[in-house]
């Protein structure tokens, strides 16, 4: 002890091994190193969940559409009428007819749809500071409109060539891309817009009210059970009731555009969002023409949505997890 004291007086301090200082990274960027899902996995299983959903309802579907677009009165006993004569005269078959322009729609609309969706909650949970939380109810709801809206603008002509194909005889449009040339060299190139505007502006309350519900919906089921995802049955649950409320709220403008998309095939003359309103109003009544086929639209409308949320969100569960045992499907 007296050495060290005599040591340390005469100004020589006793040699210290050297140390390693380690700095550990903020915990942003720990995050960062954890697998991430890209752009492209969205889009993948947004493709692959509209597809199932649509393949599951394409009959109702085709069904609905035929009495969108007729002054037929629509009743349930009717709509069973349609598919079980299209079946007898047709085949089983038939009933899926124009399903291939469906898919050819509904795959890259609902792979852009739910791709953007990702990207605008993390562009807007960027902005409100929710980055990896739920988003506030306003942002939400906005995450959801944006991303219908930037999905129907990208692939509305493709919502019109399935419309014409479920209406018309199969002598009249053999396939996609005859509907896309002969509406183009007899109407004109601007008919595969027409009743763009009412479908813009079904989509964003339908798409964001969805969007709302569902993603709702699993942030109380997460508060109230403590669990981080539930189970497949309880989202298929909760996108059924986001399907309900949102086409509920948007049907009469789904009415319109499609009287507008087929008014070249049935011989109407439908050229405006309020001229095409008041002529189904005058003549078929608000609740039998604007609410039109909006009980079939209950019983499809749910199971499709639900199913496209479920099967989406199992998907993307999956591909986390390839992710993270180091696996790539790209």
């Amino acid at each position: 002890m007296a050495h060290r004291v005599h040591e340390h007086r005469q100004g020589r301090v006793p040699a210290v091994a050297p140390t390693t200082v380690l700095t550990l990274p903020p915990s942003s960027q720990a995050k960062d190193l954890r697998p991430r899902l890209t752009p492209l996995d969205s889009l993948l299983c947004g493709a692959f969940a509209g597809a199932v959903a649509k393949i599951v309802i394409a009959p109702l579907d085709r069904t609905k559409i035929i009495f969108q677009v007729s002054s037929k009165r629509f009743s349930a006993k009717e709509a069973f009428r349609v598919i079980y004569c299209t079946y007898m005269k047709d085949g089983f078959l038939s009933l899926w007819r124009g399903n291939s322009a469906t898919m050819v729609r509904v795959m890259p609309y609902a792979a852009i749809q739910f791709c953007s969706h990702e990207q605008y909650k993390k562009l807007l949970g960027g902005y409100y500071g929710f980055q990896g939380k739920a988003l506030p109810p306003f942002p939400r709801l906005l995450a959801g409109s944006l991303a219908g809206t930037t999905a129907a603008m990208l692939t509305y002509p493709l919502d019109m060539v399935r419309a014409r194909m479920a209406v018309t005889a199969k002598e009249m449009y053999s396939n996609i891309m005859h509907v896309f040339v002969r509406i183009s060299q007899e109407e004109g190139v601007k008919t595969l817009y027409k009743g763009f505007t009412p479908t813009i502006l079904g989509v964003i309350p339908y798409a964001g009210i969805t969007f709302f519900t569902y993603e709702t919906l699993k942030k109380l089921h997460a508060d109230k059970t403590k669990r981080s995802q539930p189970y497949p049955y309880e989202r298929l649950a909760f996108g059924a009731c986001a399907g309900l409320i949102g086409q509920s709220a948007s049907y009469p403008l789904d009415v319109v555009r499609r009287r507008m998309q087929t008014a070249g095939v049935i011989g109407s003359c439908y050229t405006t969002i309020l001229g095409t309103m008041r002529e189904i109003v005058k003549q078929e009544g608000v609740r039998h023409g604007l609410y039109k086929g909006l009980s079939m639209n209950w019983v499809k409308g749910p199971i499709a949505v639900g199913i496209s949320f479920t099967t989406f969100d199992v998907m993307h569960n999956l591909l986390l997890k390839l992710h993270q045992m180091g696996y790539s499907i790209h």
